[in-house]
């Protein structure tokens, strides 16, 4: 089990990016959470097995039809423990 934080950038507010993550790290079996920024970025944690993170932040790098991330910053972080994802 490891955590990842991400930092989303580029058109990610707006075009339900936060609901496709939530959808999406669910079906991976993920934990953790996701949320706009006032910046206009989307920060999330993730929590899981190594494998399903890197693919969730691969997919993420798409997002829903209507996002365009330019960036994503990630980094490593102790788990939560965390049992569910949610949208905050």
């Amino acid at each position: 089990m490891i955590a990842t934080h991400l930092i989303i950038h580029g058109h990610v507010q707006g075009v339900f990016y936060r609901d496709w993550t939530v959808a999406t790290a669910r079906s991976l079996g993920l934990a953790g959470w996701v949320r706009n920024l006032p910046d206009g970025t989307v920060e999330a944690h993730l929590e899981g097995e190594r494998g399903a993170i890197e693919r969730m932040i691969a997919a993420m790098h798409d997002g829903p039809p209507r996002a365009a991330p330019t960036r994503i910053d990630a980094r490593e972080v102790e788990p939560q423990g965390l049992r569910t994802f949610e949208r905050r």
